[in-house]
């Protein structure tokens, strides 16, 4: 008796009008309570309901996801600044309204949707769940859907847009983010992500249409709609054959006495690789038992990110040591990153940095060209890509060997933009990159590919091993010929942001209104690039050639020494990223000299303009 009493009491606590103290709030609460139905999501809100957490229904329901890099990102869970159910669901439906206006032919070109293995218990959310929601939104109101059947890196879904000319597609997937996240990565018709201004008008759609339409639940129709259609083998397959356009030494492949490990980080990677190694005639990696199936929760390692060095490539490491294997190869949890790593003669690793593994792509990109490219071939018609916060070493291979480099903001949705504006007009892009390993090798993706980006490192290591030369060997001879580049990347956390909005005001009112610093300590500054503001004092007009970025914070330092430093925000995370790179000439060989004054500038950057004691910033730590 009591039981049904409480649930009454219940009942009634939960249909009757909600009065909170906060009308705003109580008409959130009163949305989520009739639009989701996923019960895992609907009892989460209702627990805070019954515990009077006003505070935390506020935080998770009177403020949506605004679209960042390219689309949505945050942490799984109730609310509507949660990626589940009912927000993928918005979002479809914001996109279907914004390409319904945006194409004629949107209902016979389709749409692409593919996944990773992500995935949370607690909130029944997996991105296989909002891969199938995505579809059903889109199916229920006739548009034809391209699903994957099976989990995919993401460099398939914006192949897969282009191979199959549909107007845009999603991956769902918050690459190497930790375990508690997902994400919403939207692809233009060009392969591209998305840029400005798709991105504010989605959003506005999405902010249109936010009750759930009749069908928008319906998830069946991925099973019966006839509009569904798999496009796994055919892309996969199509994907294999475009790999072969970037492999240039196959037979020497198949003969190489080298040995791979391969880890997939509980990823999408495996499968994918391994059959890439095949296409280039290698025998196929080692992989890491324990990381090669997915799970969600990434049991092996702290945070999934290769990026984070060899703490996090332990397992991977260890079995190359066991199997006698001079290179390993980390994809991330989506396996559109790269990391590498390689024994050196002293027995110890070397974990390459993303703007290492740039020189070496990008010395041995021009190479294979150079080496095969037509007869009629003009070098002044090849260019390379960079984001401006990486090295800037592609840009001294260019002015040596005569091809063109070009700068982007940082985020591969500006590279790839831009690398499709070139094709369009009748370039040739070898290779592109952001300093977070993130490479793109020829140009039938445009976006970073952590897949083609690994059978490309076996290649170079495989040519190299046949002459006695090791990576790090080759690395040292691309300095030598084409100048020292040593960069430093770091960041702190800062959770507070008003706190980096003052930091970087600071900066734009240094010792007076309006005036940026002219030292930093006892660094003299040559130039100062404001993205945010649009400022550029290199320039003549003092306008930058980089598009505004309002909504980031940016500013990239030239000191007279040499060195280019950039503080940043991230678009993702919580933090104040740094960025640093001493740019010698070639006669400039005393490395130590370099790294030491490198060092130095680091110290003073954070000291000067960061001062993270005042600020209460948290270091960076794995």
């Amino acid at each position: 008796m009591a039981e049904n009493a409480e649930g009454d009491l219940n009942s009634n606590l939960l249909h009757a009008p909600y009065r909170t103290g906060d009308p705003q709030l109580d008409t959130a609460i009163g949305q989520w309570l009739r639009w989701d139905k996923n019960p895992k999501t609907k009892e989460q809100i209702e627990n805070l309901l019954r515990n009077g957490m006003n505070k935390e229904l506020r935080d998770r329901l009177c403020c949506r996801m605004t679209f960042g890099t390219a689309g949505l990102r945050s942490a799984m869970g109730a609310g509507f600044c949660y990626i589940n159910d009912l927000t993928v669901i918005q979002s479809t439906q914001g996109m279907y309204k914004y390409l319904e206006r945006c194409f004629s032919d949107f209902k016979q070109r389709g749409f692409v949707v593919g996944y990773d293995t992500r995935g949370q218990v607690t909130s029944s959310c997996s991105s296989q769940r909002l891969a199938k929601l995505t579809a059903a939104v889109l199916l229920a109101k006739d548009v034809p859907v391209y699903l994957f059947s099976r989990y995919v890196p993401t460099p398939f879904v914006p192949y897969a847009v282009q191979e199959l000319k549909a107007v845009a597609g999603v991956m769902i997937t918050a690459s190497h983010n930790r375990k508690e996240d997902n994400g919403y990565k939207v692809y233009w018709e060009t392969g591209a992500q998305i840029t400005s201004p798709h991105d504010k008008e989605i959003l506005k759609c999405i902010e249109e249409c936010v009750e759930p339409w009749n069908g928008s639940w319906n998830d069946n129709l991925v099973d019966t709609s006839p509009l569904k259609k798999d496009p796994l083998q055919d892309i996969c397959k199509r994907y294999m054959e475009d790999l072969k356009k970037i492999c240039f030494y196959r037979e020497l492949n198949s003969k190489t006495t080298l040995k791979f490990v391969h880890t997939s980080f509980h990823g999408v990677g495996h499968d994918y690789v391994q059959l890439a190694f095949q296409v280039f005639g290698f025998k196929p990696p080692i992989p890491v038992p324990e990381q090669k199936d997915p799970d969600p929760d990434f049991s092996t390692v702290k945070c999934p990110n290769p990026e984070e060095g060899e703490s996090v490539l332990e397992l991977s490491l260890r079995l190359a040591e066991r199997e006698n294997a001079r290179i390993v190869l980390a994809t991330d949890p989506d396996a559109d990153r790269l990391a590498v790593a390689e024994l050196q003669e002293n027995g110890r690793w070397k974990v390459f940095t993303g703007n290492e593994l740039a020189a070496l792509f990008g010395w041995w990109m021009f190479d294979c060209w150079k080496k095969n490219k037509p007869r009629n071939a003009d070098v002044k018609n090849v260019y390379m890509l960079a984001t401006t916060v990486s090295s800037k070493i592609l840009k001294a291979i260019a002015l040596e060997e005569g091809f063109h480099f070009e700068e982007t903001l940082p985020g591969f949705k500006w590279i790839g933009s831009r690398i499709k504006y070139l094709l369009e007009n009748g370039k040739e892009v070898l290779f592109a990159f952001e300093e977070s390993i993130g490479f793109l090798c020829g140009t039938s993706v445009l976006d970073k590919d952590g897949v083609s980006a690994a059978v490309v490192v076996a290649e170079m290591a495989s040519y190299l091993e046949t002459m006695n030369i090791t990576l790090m060997e080759q690395l040292i001879k691309v300095y030598e010929k084409y100048g020292y580049h040593m960069s430093k990347t770091s960041y702190f956390l800062c959770y507070d942001p008003p706190t980096i909005k003052s930091i970087f005001e600071r900066l734009r009112n240094f010792d007076s209104p309006k005036e940026y610093p002219k030292f930093c300590g006892t660094f003299a500054i040559l130039h100062i690039r404001d993205v945010t503001t649009g400022y550029d004092s290199s320039q003549p007009n003092k306008k930058s050639v980089l598009p505004v970025s309002k909504n980031s914070q940016m500013i990239t330092f030239t000191f007279q020494n040499g060195c280019v430093a950039t503080l940043r925000t991230s678009g993702t995370e919580p933090k104040i990223k740094y960025y640093a790179e001493m740019c010698a000439s070639p006669d400039q060989s005393d490395t130590a000299l370099l790294e030491e004054e490198l060092k130095k500038l680091i110290e003073a950057l954070i000291e000067n303009f960061l001062e993270p004691s005042k600020n209460g910033l948290i270091w960076r730590s794995v």
